[in-house]
């Protein structure tokens, strides 16, 4: 794919090195020249352009681009960039980095963001999922907060050791998507039998996910 990246800071050329290592080309837009450094990833374009002057991001047509990345420090920017790379330019995939968490609620479609990522909120998370055995666990918002990615691990007692995922009704609008277990990362199949301390991840709607505590607490896992 091509991927543009509005922000050349640590954040930005982090993920400009995940991504070029998966064989993507990347675009890096920056707005401050003490931050242009060609060297540091010379398989990068790069481009000194303010984030949100549409002139300047015709000039990088991207148009061309499959996705944008607004990872700029500054919330306003990124919101106003998704907005451009969305309406304006008609990319497909616009996901934004959320600065300070008390704006998340301003990341959704309106604003252009397909993803909102909350480096405060997922750390937060992975905290909580570190820590909480048998608590649900929201990981990642998806979709314009229409679903979730939610996880939980199983508590080693778990009344559902040795039973089948079949066992384990999902509510609508809810799907069991990974099983890890160990070092192991298990697509579940319906005769797969599940065991203690698994960690269960969950794609799950926002009106389903109180359904689906329901549903782990009929099997002995506290809501």
């Amino acid at each position: 794919m091509k991927v543009a990246i509005a922000g050349a800071g640590a954040v930005g050329r982090s993920i400009a090195r995940e991504l070029l290592r998966g064989g993507h080309r990347v675009m890096l837009l920056e707005r401050q020249l003490d931050h242009i450094d060609p060297a540091a990833i010379p398989d990068a374009v790069w481009v000194h352009a303010d984030a949100c002057e549409l002139s300047l991001l015709e000039n990088a047509d991207l148009e061309t681009y499959e996705v944008v990345i607004a990872a700029t420090g500054d919330d306003k920017t990124n919101l106003v960039h998704s907005l451009l790379a969305k309406t304006e330019f008609g990319v497909r995939r616009v996901v934004a980095r959320v600065n300070d968490p008390r704006n998340e609620w301003l990341f959704d479609e309106s604003w252009g963001v397909d993803v909102a990522v909350s480096t405060p909120r997922l750390l937060a998370s992975l905290v909580e999922e570190a820590v909480s055995v048998g608590d649900l666990v929201r990981l990642m918002t998806l979709r314009q907060g229409q679903a979730n990615l939610v996880e939980i691990t199983l508590p080693a007692d778990t009344r559902l050791a040795g039973k089948p995922v079949r066992t384990l009704v999902m509510p609508r609008d809810t799907a069991l998507v990974t099983i890890l277990r160990g070092g192991r990362v298990i697509v579940p199949q319906p005769d797969d039998p599940f065991e203690g301390e698994d960690e269960l991840l969950f794609v799950t709607s926002v009106e389903a996910e109180e359904d689906l505590r329901l549903t782990l607490a009929t099997h002995g896992i506290r809501p």
